[in-house]
């Protein structure tokens, strides 16, 4: 156990003082945070720069003055013929647009936007919808039904989603939480496991072709070595995820605090063509729904969650571990290590594509679940699908499978790893790695 130990504390401090690490450690969040901010920034000036002049000829002579300027468009009159202001058009090459509306608009329905470019999504669908109210007022009008009347007709209902318990006791749903932590979880977890389990293959195959793995095996069990990088790689992890998100947790508060006006995050929500979710959730934040979003973040248990996370990524990421440890002591090199990481990471691959679908749609569907019972693909699967609310029985089955099957991977892994490691020259096939784990000691 001591020398166990002597390795953790090698592989740990080995890495954490590597200037890669502290940079990596800083610039990730950073780099999201700038990542977002700038996509914040542009999208906010993109609806300020995209304001277009539109010179309306009607030739119905009813719609030119019905139609009403906002921050995206400012209707005018044309003065000119329509061929005339297409000259003048083509020639000023500026924001501007012509509105042509025909007589038979009432019957066709159809318009013309003629622009020097391409013309803006947002500025289409904010003259169809001004054009489409204008008809539908007036085809009420011809069939005798009161406008005003069906206008003052809002119903607004406000749905309160509770789910009953095992006591019986209702309580509030938190579906839109649930889906946001189950998605976050999900990449974070596949992330972190392909990416920590494939450096304990890079060791593995850098101190081998370094012969160094020659002078450590003479002081230690193959079995210590692989479990020492395993463990002191996993604490680099751990250690990196917890200052990622502190860091990342950080850097948002203190910029939305400071620099973001929610006014802002509205406008843009709002102005984004298909964003209707977000528009709504910004409208229920301006009519006092943010007092009920903040109730449901509050009843939600984060507790349960951070902890079944950190299990089931130390448990997962040891299961995946040993066997990139395995794959790596059967190869000299990384273009050969490469063969290997494709079919390692295939279930969790798998799971995390189905996360944004099938599991977060119907996380307690018989898919979801048999997903994640499966050790090779639970690490994912029932993180997505603890926030919506999953059995004990049911996570600590799960749990169990899991640590049950990286005991039985690690004993077939150091049964490979403690040959392979010392194999030079030679390509690993299926046949060879069977031949090692059969080896007797």
């Amino acid at each position: 156990m001591h020398k166990i130990l002597l390795i953790i504390q090698r592989e740990y401090l080995s890495r954490v003082k590597k200037r890669s690490f502290i940079v990596m450690t800083f610039a990730v969040p950073l780099f999201f945070f700038a990542l977002y901010a700038g996509m914040f920034y542009l999208t906010k000036k993109s609806f300020k720069d995209a304001h277009t002049e539109v010179f309306i000829i009607d030739q119905q002579g009813d719609f030119a003055n019905r139609l009403q300027s906002n921050k995206n468009v400012s209707y005018k009159k044309s003065q000119l013929p329509l061929q005339q202001q297409k000259q003048r058009l083509a020639q000023e090459q500026t924001k501007q647009a012509i509105l042509y509306i025909p007589q038979d608009i009432l019957t066709t329905q159809k318009a013309e936007l003629i622009t020097s470019g391409k013309t803006s999504f947002v500025t289409q669908e904010i003259i169809s919808g001004q054009l489409e109210d204008i008809i539908r007022e007036k085809e009420y009008k011809a069939k005798g039904i009161d406008l005003k009347l069906i206008q003052s007709i809002k119903p607004k209902v406000d749905i309160e989603a509770k789910e009953i318990t095992a006591d019986g006791e209702e309580k509030n749903s938190n579906t839109a939480i649930a889906m946001g932590i189950g998605v976050a979880l999900a990449i974070l977890v596949y992330l972190s496991l392909f990416l920590y389990g494939a450096q304990v293959m890079r060791g593995i195959i850098e101190e081998k072709s370094n012969r160094i793995i020659e002078v450590i095996i003479s002081s230690v069990k193959p079995f210590q070595l692989m479990m020492g990088k395993i463990v002191g790689i996993g604490m680099v992890g751990l250690t990196q995820f917890v200052m990622w998100l502190v860091l990342t947790l950080g850097l948002f508060l203190v910029a939305t605090t400071l620099f973001v006006n929610p006014q802002d995050i509205q406008e843009v929500a709002a102005g984004q063509p298909g964003a209707a979710n977000m528009g709504t959730v910004s409208k229920a934040m301006g009519q006092g729904g943010s007092a009920s979003i903040l109730a449901s973040i509050q009843s939600f248990n984060f507790t349960e969650v951070i902890v079944f996370f950190f299990l089931f990524f130390i448990a997962g990421y040891l299961l995946y571990s040993a066997i990139f440890a395995a794959a790596g002591s059967a190869v000299d090199n990384e273009t050969e290590a490469n063969q290997f990481s494709m079919p390692i990471t295939m279930p969790l691959l798998l799971t995390y594509i189905l996360s944004f679908g099938v599991i977060i749609n119907d996380p307690n569907g018989p898919i979801a679940t048999w997903l994640s019972f499966i050790p090779f693909t639970s690490p994912i699967a029932m993180l997505v699908r603890i926030p919506f609310g999953v059995p004990l029985w049911q996570i600590l089955t799960s749990l169990a499978l899991l640590i049950l099957t990286f005991l039985l991977i690690t004993w077939v892994a150091a049964r490979i790893y403690r040959v392979g490691i010392l194999i030079y020259g030679k390509k690993a096939s299926l046949k060879e790695i069977i031949k090692w784990f059969n080896y007797k000691n």
